[in-house]
């Protein structure tokens, strides 16, 4: 089917529920750039996010028996939002279903607009899976959150308003990615007004579903995705957006949670908004972009996509900012056990500021010390660290990029196991909703033992586990088929260096 969707698009009936957004100018990043950056406000829509644009302009295009059947959808956040609002706005039966891991602030917010919510499954692959099921069941009209001609042209008035605003032809656009939809909408009205701009679509590290397919030349599906970037944490592109994006996207960026962190605190500077992390992605690969490629006095546009972020995760996004900024460093340091050392080590470290120090006694010969050092500088500060550990002869290791240290090891006090034990290191993402822990304990061998467990809840669908099992004389293939058969996403880090360091 072929369709015109820059006509599509110029007649798309979002404006019954959407907001006309701005372009704020971000005075601070701009001068810190060096170039002039603006961002596209679709925080600022009644749900907080660009979401309302595709479903409102899907639903308000069913006809007459389509809506009588009522529709059904499955989201765990800014899609059931914008599926909400469409069916209240125009008085149609709704359905939401959404995963039981779903936090009650979503919920909630779903529940407001007087529409069905339905808690299914621990993930929302089988919300997504169950909601199909019950459209074919029920005669509902399901309506897709990205893989939709006119669910992709809803979205992609975000750039004809673009097109209305700007006065001076923009020349790189950034554009966050998950299944696709708003990165396609955009694209192909950009590249009509302006054939000569860049296109970057920009995903997370652990979810780069456009970046792998459009590597393999076909839709791929990924195994496994994190969950940190949310409103972007999708298995597998769809088939009309990676059509589309792979036609008029220039390339993808891939950026870490701590540049995620980052980009968080750069619009919340520029603008007092806190951007959830989806939203913050356009400007963290903005950021990786201009410093990789030495790119100076473009206007460059990004797109804050939403502002749904859960209080409880600001404590993760701070902890994370100062490493993301390149403004933290980890290190694990053995110094000898003796008096004076620890004194010692303390001037050698001088008056730089400490962000973190953990000790704990290990053996009579040496301690291993876990320090947080603050960081003007990143290249500069680190080389100059390690020029004077290097000169004092200590025995150091950098944990910056550590997930282990990051995650589990700057919140634990150290504490060596015996060596005879046949200890496997693990990090797991529980689901965060009672019974995820029992039903792991339940699954393991009866004669395998915990030796070492830290959970932190970081305000998000899954929690973050750190687990040590003896498994004895078990053959490894039991192991192998736990891990099956559990069904977490999991990486061993038994050879871990902070883990060697601290706790085996």
């Amino acid at each position: 089917m072929n369709i015109n969707y820059i006509k599509e698009i110029n007649n798309s009936r979002v404006y019954d529920v959407a907001e006309n957004t701005p372009l704020s100018l971000l005075n601070k990043i701009s001068l810190k750039y060096n170039n002039t950056v603006y961002l596209k406000r679709e925080d600022l829509q009644p749900i907080f996010s660009f979401k309302c644009r595709g479903a409102y302009n899907k639903i308000s295009n069913l006809t007459i028996s389509e809506k009588a059947s009522g529709i059904i959808a499955a989201s765990a956040g800014n899609h059931a939002q914008g599926v909400a609002l469409s069916a209240s706005k125009l008085n149609i039966e709704a359905l939401i279903v959404m995963p039981t891991t779903t936090p009650s602030i979503k919920i909630d917010s779903v529940k407001k607009f007087g529409v069905k919510v339905k808690l299914y499954g621990d993930s929302f692959d089988e919300a997504y899976e169950y909601a199909l099921m019950t459209s074919k069941k029920e005669g509902r009209v399901f309506i897709h959150p990205f893989d939709d001609p006119l669910v992709i042209s809803g979205q992609g008035t975000v750039a004809k308003e673009i097109v209305e605003q700007t006065k001076v032809t923009p020349d790189i656009f950034f554009v966050p990615v998950g299944g696709g939809g708003l990165i396609s909408g955009m694209s192909i009205y950009l590249k009509e007004h302006y054939p000569n701009c860049k296109i970057y679509g920009v995903e997370s590290e652990d979810a780069p579903t456009l970046y792998t397919s459009l590597k393999n030349k076909k839709p791929t599906s990924l195994e496994q995705v994190g969950l940190f970037v949310d409103g972007c944490a999708v298995k597998r592109i769809g088939e009309e957006t990676f059509k589309i994006s792979k036609e008029y996207v220039d390339d993808v960026i891939l950026v870490s949670i701590d540049e995620t962190c980052a980009a968080i605190k750069d619009i919340y500077e520029d603008t007092r908004v806190m951007s959830e992390p989806a939203g913050a992605l356009a400007i963290a690969g903005m950021k990786k972009f201009i410093l990789s490629n030495d790119v100076n006095n473009k206007k460059i546009i990004a797109i804050n996509s939403g502002a749904n972020l859960n209080f409880d995760r600001l404590r993760h996004v701070t902890e994370r900012t100062e490493i993301g900024e390149g403004k933290e460093l980890l290190l694990s340091v053995k110094i000898p056990e003796k008096s004076g050392s620890f004194r010692a080590f303390c001037e050698v470290i001088g008056k730089r500021s400490i962000s973190e120090f953990n000790y704990r006694y290990a053996n009579e010969k040496s301690a291993n010390v876990f320090v947080g050092i603050k960081t003007d500088d990143k290249e500069k500060d680190t080389q100059n660290i390690f020029k004077v550990l290097n000169n004092k002869k200590y025995d150091f290791i950098d944990l910056t990029m550590n997930e282990v240290a990051k995650l589990h090891l700057r919140y634990m006090v150290g504490g060596h196991v015996n060596s005879k034990i046949n200890e496997k290191l693990f990090r797991f993402e529980f689901p965060e909703k009672p019974g995820a822990l029992l039903n792991f304990l339940n699954k393991m061998q009866k004669d395998w033992d915990i030796t070492l467990f830290h959970y932190r809840n970081h305000g998000s669908a899954f929690g973050r586990v750190l687990v040590g099992i003896d498994i004895g004389n078990h053959n490894e293939n039991d192991l192998v088929k736990f891990l099956k058969d559990l069904d977490y996403k999991y990486t061993e880090e038994t050879e871990n260096e902070g883990y060697r360091s601290f706790l085996k």
